[in-house]
């Protein structure tokens, strides 16, 4: 019988624990599994805003594939991918082609930009550790650049981020530790600093609960975040953005950086193959296979499923990509096996929102929590991330134990 192969696109945390769990389904020489992955590290998505921020080294926020897959059992592939045919059941990456009996596409998100002019020039993106370390680089060259000018220009010191969802509140609250660090560091007084929130919905965090929203807004105001709700971006140049306030009215921000954390896509290369999708993510069928492609899995980002009771999509968040991974995988295996495939039920155990690292937003079974016991349970689902994928071997070596 013909050992089945599996192809894994994406070390992210989907394709990352499907290469695992596929480990425990099958022994040595039942399977040939491939993971491909365009760097030999695997990231924290979860923790980019720390280190966009600077609160978090880069080296902090990754790890290296190779210390949690065995590579007896999974072949690692270092390589960029470049084309899915499905039809022809191929993957075309920089460093040669790939077939495969079973795919598993897991290949991340991308930052959307809806189209606004210039944001895709002008505006940097918390998308990978190389970006998160550009952002953190920038402000600092910011900083440094205004302390040597003879005539100060404060724009330099004028952060604007676009977007009061998930990303941007927490990427908000690390620059609200960070800042005062920086200022003491630059001897810059904190009030020529200004931190600047723009979000084109009327709503902070939509889907929290108003409580906590409320408390969310207080503490990053308190803190000197200023919001502006309600106020889409309409263009950015290399000067700032111009924003729109009511019907014919625009102002322009003078900023020395702008980041934009407004919104994600799936991979544009699904949009390449005959699998239907909505901005790059695909509606999958309740066992996690592409629609018309059997041997076809979609986890993580890429993913679209619908929450039946609300009848809205769930969130694609490290929780939910971790548990279709290992969906994916007992899947695969039963179709290697000749059995049936079950289908995929979300086992959401709540969602917290940092603030900075003592403080966070969240629900917890059902129960809403705030302030340093959110922060706590914060580091906790982070720490459960690693174990889930390296063990308690990982969590020592990277996890965040100074949880209080």
């Amino acid at each position: 019988m013909k050992r089945p192969s599996v192809l894994i696109l994406g070390a992210g945390y989907g394709g990352l624990k499907t290469a695992i769990e596929l480990q425990k389904e099958f022994g040595t020489d039942e399977a040939d599994i491939t993971l491909i992955n365009k760097n030999d590290y695997h990231y924290e998505t979860t923790w980019l805003h720390e280190a966009a921020a600077g609160t978090l080294l880069p080296e902090e926020v990754r790890y290296d594939i190779k210390d949690v897959i065995d590579s007896v059992k999974v072949k690692f592939v270092k390589a960029t991918v470049e084309g899915i045919d499905v039809d022809g059941k191929r993957v075309t990456t920089d460093a040669g082609d790939f077939s495969y009996d079973y795919l598993v596409v897991a290949l991340g998100f991308e930052g959307e930009t809806f189209g606004i002019p210039g944001l895709d020039k002008y505006a940097l993106s918390i998308a990978n550790v190389r970006a998160a370390t550009y952002i953190r680089e920038h402000i600092d060259y910011q900083f440094a650049l205004w302390t040597t000018e003879e005539v100060k220009d404060d724009s330099r010191l004028t952060i604007v981020v676009g977007g009061a969802g998930f990303t941007g509140i927490e990427y908000l609250g690390e620059l609200a530790n960070r800042i005062p660090e920086l200022c003491k560091e630059f001897d810059i007084p904190r009030e020529k600093v200004r931190i600047l929130c723009v979000e084109a919905a009327p709503m902070v965090l939509p889907g929290f609960d108003e409580a906590l929203v409320k408390y969310a807004v207080g503490q990053l105001e308190a803190r000197g975040i200023e919001f502006s709700i309600g106020t889409p971006v309409v263009e950015a140049t290399p000067e700032g953005v111009m924003i729109k306030k009511g019907e014919d009215t625009t102002e322009f921000i003078k900023a020395g950086t702008v980041v934009w954390a407004a919104g994600i896509r799936g991979n544009r290369l699904i949009e390449e193959t005959s699998i239907e999708s909505n901005r790059a993510r695909v509606k999958v069928e309740k066992d996690l296979r592409a629609p018309g492609y059997p041997d076809v899995f979609i986890v993580g980002d890429c993913a679209l499923m619908i929450n039946e009771e609300i009848n809205r999509p769930y969130p694609p968040t490290a929780q939910i990509a971790l548990q279709q991974a290992e969906q994916a995988a007992k899947n695969i295996a039963a179709l290697s096996r000749g059995d049936e495939t079950h289908a995929f039920h979300p086992d959401l155990k709540g969602t917290v929102c940092s603030l900075g690292e003592h403080d966070a937003i969240g629900v917890a079974f059902d129960r809403k929590v705030t302030g340093k016991k959110a922060a706590f349970l914060k580091k906790m689902i982070d720490n459960r991330a690693l174990l889930m994928i390296g063990g308690f071997g990982l969590v020592m070596k990277k996890g965040k134990l100074n949880v209080f």
